[in-house]
């Protein structure tokens, strides 16, 4: 069983690349927290394929559709969201969705529609003499599956899948929102040996000041910085570089081949205290849970690898009465949230697809020279993965919250009458 999160906030998801839908239960939320329809559609419109011209060529308007978990009194807001319809055995079936409302603490369940598949440009990967893709997951899940794979266009291994993130993600940032002021923010930092020459937490301080209460940057500075991400070449801080990258990642598609990039991903306003010290660390699950997205090879929390040449005099954060001084350590002290920004560098290898030949076998193990023959995939996967890693944090940043607050016990909150 996959779920991500948990054990308190939690997401599971189902669908493949080339299924009908993608379909996402969120478990855990608490009730009161306000969702509409468009709160969530704005983060699946960045991860969207076709999103961005320097991604997949694929387009999926990834229109998202809540189906249980949200109330409110005023039904005829709650259920004007899109109609679904269902043609069966000669009849037609349609029911309203939920538009907005406020969860009831209950499971929140969504489906987003496939409705751009070409199945047809797999067939070169189908039965037991079926092609592999060096550096994809063909081989392996044909031998894990007994032959039962769905490989059409990654399966469940495809990066559709985390659809089903994003849509967790996006009801966790906004109760962390609410609750905290959290804003979560990505960038993209590298893009093969090209490098930003800006970080985006440095950046973040250096454009907005600390003026909030618990010297807390105003949310509306971090939209206005958000906006000012989407309007760049690639989602980079940096519009020099996201210009550089771009024209990097277009002559890389051109050549017929792909390439790595780094994104970091910061949470700010973040709340103290959250997180365990040891066996369910923070660090650990942000660790696994960003270092494990797709095509993912690496997660640096903080300075990261920087701290191998360093001495700890040149390391350690100064800590005066109004709270540390310096934020080398990410966020995290013992797995547990110090109240700094949270920072992470997450390293993406290359997309493993690509028009160029390759050495490889048959899922017989027949060895051939490979050469794709259709499909559409991203050149450089960092492109979109921004926005997942963030949902990514604010799903383990929430549970760690709720773990947190199941610390203290308060007896009023136990009184029916």
């Amino acid at each position: 069983m996959e779920i991500l999160g948990g054990p308190l906030f939690s997401v599971a998801g189902a669908g493949e690349s080339h299924g009908p839908a993608v379909t996402t239960i969120v478990f855990g939320c608490p009730p009161g927290l306000k969702i509409t329809r468009p709160d969530v559609q704005q983060y699946l419109d960045r991860r969207r394929p076709g999103s961005n011209k320097h991604g997949t060529p694929r387009h999926e308007a990834d229109r998202v559709l809540f189906l249980s978990g949200l109330f409110t009194e005023d039904t005829d807001t709650l259920l004007s969201g899109p109609k679904l319809t269902v043609e069966a055995e000669g009849d037609s079936h349609q029911t309203e969705s939920y538009q907005e409302g406020y969860t009831t603490g209950e499971p929140i369940s969504a489906i987003v529609l496939s409705t751009s598949k070409k199945s047809r440009h797999y067939g070169q990967f189908s039965g037991e003499s079926g092609e592999v893709r060096p550096g994809h997951t063909d081989l392996v899940k044909h031998y894990k599956s007994g032959g039962f794979v769905d490989y059409r266009g990654g399966g469940r291994s495809s990066y559709r899948s985390t659809i089903t993130d994003v849509i967790g993600g996006s009801i966790a940032r906004l109760f962390l929102k609410k609750q905290f002021g959290t804003v979560i923010l990505s960038s993209i930092c590298q893009v093969g040996k090209l490098k930003s020459s800006q970080s985006l937490e440095t950046f973040l301080f250096n454009q907005t000041p600390t003026t909030g209460k618990d010297n807390q940057i105003e949310i509306a500075d971090l939209e206005q910085i958000q906006q000012q991400l989407s309007q760049n070449e690639i989602y980079a801080v940096d519009a020099r570089f996201a210009k550089q990258a771009g024209e990097l990642i277009k002559q890389t598609r051109i050549n017929g081949d792909s390439i790595g990039a780094a994104v970091e991903v910061v949470a700010v306003n973040v709340p103290a205290l959250a997180g365990e010290p040891l066996y369910n660390s923070l660090k650990l699950r942000l660790m696994g849970s960003l270092g494990g997205l797709h095509a993912a090879r690496s997660c640096e929390v903080g300075a990261g690898q920087e701290v191998v040449t360093r001495r700890g005099s040149e390391n350690n954060d100064p800590i005066r009465q109004d709270g540390y001084q310096s934020n080398h350590h990410g966020g995290l002290l013992g797995g547990i949230t110090t109240g700094n920004p949270l920072f992470c560098r997450v390293g993406f290898k290359p997309t493993s697809t690509i028009a160029n030949p390759q050495q490889s076998v048959r899922k017989n193990l027949e060895e051939i020279e490979f050469n794709l023959q259709k499909g559409r995939h991203d050149p450089c996967v960092g492109v979109r993965a921004g926005v997942t890693l963030e949902s990514r944090l604010a799903i383990e940043l929430m549970n760690a919250v709720l773990m947190h607050q199941a610390q203290r016990i308060d007896s009023k909150n136990f009184t029916l009458f």
